[in-house]
């Protein structure tokens, strides 16, 4: 293939808007990292592999563009045209951070919050955050949705100085909507906005299992929140980087107020061994679309969850 051709070829890839600013930064980033690791006496072969490192990541990262479905694109696929305009928008945040965790990438591709930006969910009227995380073989085995029922696996946001089992899918009012495509699995995530939790470090967590408990995660004294030693499962943490001049205070004591459980119980209380939670299943309009809605299970005559 000559000059010309290539270059008509790679015309013709459907990369999204952003891709050549995102991807410069990526190139400057790992020719720096590659400039940094790499021990040689000679400047020039020095160079001459940073260079050839930034191409190389420009090839990967041009693939990886093209073969992922983008936030707004995945919106797309759920028939939420505001929420793909809302994705795209300034105030959404673009991650595209990666964990590999066993023989998976899990990808916190972005997320956006505020009010009215979906027309699918009936409160869209309410702060709402969304999320998009994408989960992919290392070997490139093809991924199906019956594989990873949302039954099973969870992906849902935690706030450091909160228990796990206090902040979490089941008391945000949170759903997840899971869609196939191409053998790689798309989560998007609305829930309450975490923005209020801003002045916090608010995590995003993927793992296997349901609603998060002692055996699934620990909370230092110092409040941050990780996995326990040992997790088994596909597992990763995300930090979002949130704007803390957006956090509520007020709207987070209303939140602990309504809930109906001591204050205890979102700051030292383990969980109650045996407690349960409640799902609802609901299909899509996407061919290959699922949704499930979170809830809380219902409390008994003391004020504890069944």
């Amino acid at each position: 293939m000559n000059r010309d051709d290539y270059h008509r070829a790679v015309d013709t890839l459907p990369f999204s808007a952003d891709f050549q600013k995102r991807t410069e930064a990526l190139v400057r980033q790992q020719a720096q990292l590659k400039k940094e690791c790499i021990v040689m006496k000679k400047r020039g072969l020095v160079r001459a592999v940073a260079i050839a490192a930034a191409v190389a990541l420009f090839t990967v990262s041009a693939y990886a563009a093209s073969r992922w479905l983008s936030p707004a694109q995945v919106a797309e696929q759920h028939r939420d045209p505001m929420l793909a305009q809302a994705f795209e928008s300034e105030d959404a945040i673009r991650l595209d951070q990666s964990v590999q965790t066993e023989n998976f990438c899990v990808t916190l591709a972005g997320l956006v919050s505020g009010e009215n930006l979906s027309s699918w969910t009936s409160q869209a009227d309410q702060a709402r955050t969304y999320a998009v995380m994408i989960l992919e073989s290392l070997d490139g085995t093809p991924l199906n949705r019956e594989d990873f029922p949302l039954t099973d696996y969870t992906f849902t946001p935690l706030v450091a100085d909160f228990t796990p089992w206090s902040v979490n899918n089941w008391t945000l009012g949170a759903g997840v909507s899971l869609l196939e495509q191409d053998g790689v699995l798309y989560y998007l995530l609305d829930t309450r906005s975490v923005e209020v939790f801003a002045d916090h470090t608010v995590y995003l967590a993927f793992y296997q299992g349901t609603a998060p408990d002692r055996d699934t995660f620990t909370m230092a004294e110092d409040g941050t929140i990780s996995f326990v030693n040992g997790f088994e499962g596909p597992h990763a943490l995300f930090t979002l980087p949130l704007d803390a001049g957006k956090a509520d205070p007020a709207a987070v004591e209303r939140f602990m107020d309504e809930s109906g459980f001591d204050r205890e119980w979102f700051t030292t209380v383990q969980p109650d061994d045996g407690k349960t939670h409640d799902v609802q299943m609901i299909e899509t309009e996407t061919k290959d679309g699922l949704h499930v809605e979170i809830l809380p299970g219902e409390k008994d005559s003391s004020g504890s969850q069944s």
